[in-house]
């Protein structure tokens, strides 16, 4: 480890901020300071580690394990989500909250608001979801939001948001904003709550600070002691790679710090183990127009490296065509000087955006060129259909009151339970304020229901109740696997998804992915689980248990192997990760930074110098991902721009970005036509070709 690092790692004794520019082995300080707490007799269950991802927590709990050893299974390593989850779990109680509360995903948070706010428009439905959602994560309630609604519209918003909340309570669930604004309210409101937990927490390392909205920092005050002075927490980022404004992260955490903790020790990490000092000076310029909270320059002892090249094209095509171009001509020349050799494979390679929409044209290249490739953060697994289905069973199993998951489990697959059922019970449970399923085994609901489709509702009831008991003594991989098998036979559920295909094919795709998931599912039971680094042990859970923790996953472990092939990505999904060789396209003004108008938010009332801010915000936060993308670059760097771009059906004049200037090139460099280089390539392959023929003909 380098000095800063170094000092990182032994700072233990009060509040600690390590600037950690891009490349610069923040995760590697974060693991080292777990060891040498661990070192120093703190006990690891009372070290916690919070990321934001869940694969981020699984790869800083692999290298954790590599360098600590069986100790760091005892580490909290986790997302803030899942902390707020056992939190709420272990003391939801004293808030009303029974341990077994669902948590909501996002079709059953449109549907509840659809119902709340009397609508059946789901695009209206999701715009009250986003911005109920900013409130949440800014802290307030609905009576808070509705006394600060700007207009009409927020006005109508709060209003849903109070009927919302009052159907979460009865349907005993959250959302995801509440697994941090509900224990953020647990610590405030509860001084016993807050003691026990304070007291758990020996010391509290927070990874990609720079991320985190108003409610988690409150969160991590409470968390890290009542002493602000001697407050036992490490926060590491980096202010300029805050790139999430939109979704609550704010740099007023960065802000508050200091203020906050007074002894706070600020530590910076400037010297990057991954970029060449060509791509880290446009890095260094790009960044620099932007207000620093606290200045850093990124350096790298890996050499002057290869050019940053400026690609132009006529199109979006024509630029797809010349990414596919130098792919090709990387491949095949082998011979770079400082990109390496040995970084040839498609898995070295990667297409950086601003937006989804612009993968098409690269698809469509990549696909002519017989190149293999894959688009980052695209559909997740969770968010297919017939794993939705699942997970309706499974949160119904775990918590009976959870509403949604009962409409979903009970009509999928069909068992002759029509609607006319389904809304006579809903309103009978309504009038008496109880869950559906609570309501199916009332004693008066015969007299509103029919003799069959009451027999119907208590075998679905009385199944229900089956299926929990025999999940609660279902422990292991090998029987929970057998459970699972047999429940999908009973419910016939690979019959349903062929009936409602019409391509048989669709249909076994569909198929082979709920297998694959109750696999998962079952190895999550306990027994041998491959990792990140191998095979490794995991404790022996039951399948309600299990059942449980479902909604929190966004990704399948199984499904992040390697793959060899192009990655074509979001700006945003690039975060965290890095390649050899990287193309940053489509940066155009208008494109990245994204289109800066007056009025994109606002109601045109505002006063200039607040919409002057706003713009410059905006500015800041667009220049912040123009430098991400520039540091996933290892070895070469490639930014690429169009004369023209699409507008509906017409194409319009474009113009190069603001950034690419910015990174102030050595002009003689900054020009490059890879199909010229790839012509190039294959006549000298022609021709070395011909002389192989011509010296086999006369040695005959």
């Amino acid at each position: 480890m380098n000095i800063a690092q170094q000092e990182a790692v032994n700072y233990l004794h009060g509040p600690c901020l390590v600037l950690a520019g891009a490349g610069s082995g923040k995760t590697r300080v974060i693991t080292h300071k777990i060891a040498r707490l661990i070192q120093m007799g703190m006990a690891p269950k009372r070290i916690a580690a919070i990321t934001f991802t869940n694969k981020a927590a699984a790869e800083m709990r692999e290298r954790a394990k590599g360098l600590i050893g069986k100790q760091a299974k005892e580490v909290v390593v986790s997302t803030f989500h899942s902390l707020g989850v056992r939190m709420l779990r272990q003391d939801g109680t004293v808030m009303g909250l029974k341990p077994n509360f669902s948590i909501l995903d996002t079709d059953d948070i449109t549907s509840i608001l659809k119902d709340a706010g009397g609508t059946t428009d789901a695009a209206t439905a999701r715009q009250w979801q986003w911005t109920i959602s900013g409130w949440k994560s800014a802290g307030l309630n609905a009576a808070q939001a509705l006394a600060q609604a700007a207009n009409e519209e927020e006005r109508v918003a709060a209003i849903v948001m109070a009927r919302f909340e009052e159907r979460l309570i009865a349907y005993q669930s959250v959302d995801f904003d509440d697994l941090i604004s509900l224990p953020l309210k647990l610590l405030q409101n509860h001084p016993e709550v807050r003691q026990r937990w304070q007291a758990q927490m020996g010391h509290v390392l927070v990874d990609e600070y720079q991320d985190t909205n108003a409610t988690q920092y409150e969160m991590l005050k409470l968390l890290v002691g009542e002493n602000p002075r001697d407050a036992r927490f490490t926060a590491v980022g980096d202010d300029d790679q805050s790139i999430y404004g939109w979704r609550g992260a704010t740099l007023d955490n960065l802000k508050k710090l200091p203020v906050d903790f007074p002894t706070l020790k600020v530590i910076k990490l400037e010297q990057n183990y991954r970029s060449t000092s060509a791509i880290l000076r446009a890095a260094n310029n790009v960044i620099g127009p932007n207000p620093k909270l606290f200045p850093k320059n990124l350096w790298s002892d890996l050499g002057e490296g290869e050019p940053v090249r400026v690609v132009d094209a006529d199109s979006e095509e024509h630029e797809a065509e010349r990414a596919v171009a130098r792919i090709q001509s990387l491949r095949a020349e082998g011979t770079l000087a400082q990109a390496g050799a040995q970084y040839r494979e498609f898995r070295d390679f990667a297409v950086l955006y601003r937006a989804n929409h612009q993968a098409k044209p690269f698809e469509k290249a990549l696909r002519k060129a017989n190149i293999p490739y894959k688009v980052s953060g695209g559909q997740s697994f969770f968010d297919r259909a017939e794993i939705r289905d699942l997970c309706a069973w499974f949160r119904l199993w775990a918590n009976n009151d959870d509403d949604p998951a009962f409409v979903r489990a009970v009509t999928t697959p069909k068992r002759g339970i029509g609607h006319q059922t389904l809304g006579t019970l809903g309103t009978f449970a309504n009038q008496y304020k109880i869950s559906l399923f609570e309501a199916l085994f009332s004693s008066s609901l015969g007299s509103v229901l029919s003799g069959k489709a009451l027999g119907s509702l208590h075998e679905f009831g009385r199944y229900v109740n089956d299926l929990q008991f025999r999940a609660r003594h279902t422990e292991g991989a090998e029987n929970a696997g057998v459970f699972l098998a047999e429940w999908l036979k009973e419910i016939g559920y690979e019959q349903h998804l062929y009936d409602g295909e019409d391509s048989e094919k669709l249909a076994a795709s569909k198929w082979a992915n709920v297998t694959e998931f109750c696999e998962w599912m079952a190895q999550r039971c306990g027994g041998q689980v491959e990792g990140v680094a191998g095979v490794d042990e995991r404790e022996i859970k039951n399948l309600l248990e299990v059942s449980q923790t479902i909604a929190l996953l966004s990704t399948i472990s199984e499904r992040e192997k390697d793959q060899n092939v192009v990655t074509l990505s979001t700006l945003h999904a690039s975060k965290g990760l890095e390649w050899p060789h990287v193309m940053l396209v489509g940066v155009n003004e208008g494109v990245l930074p994204f289109k800066l108008n007056e009025d994109a938010n606002g109601d045109g009332k505002r006063s200039a110098e607040a919409v002057n801010e706003d713009l410059a915000s905006r500015l800041q936060e667009e220049r912040r991902l123009m430098y991400v993308g520039i540091t996933r670059a290892q070895r070469s760097l490639a930014v690429s721009w169009t004369r023209r771009r699409k507008k509906g059906r017409e194409l319009v004049a474009a113009l190069p970005s603001r950034f690419i200037a910015e990174m102030a090139l050595d002009q003689a460099t900054v020009k490059e036509d890879p199909r010229e280089k790839l012509r190039a390539l294959r006549a000298e392959f022609a021709l070395k070709a011909q002389a192989s023929a011509a010296a086999a003909a006369t040695n005959r």
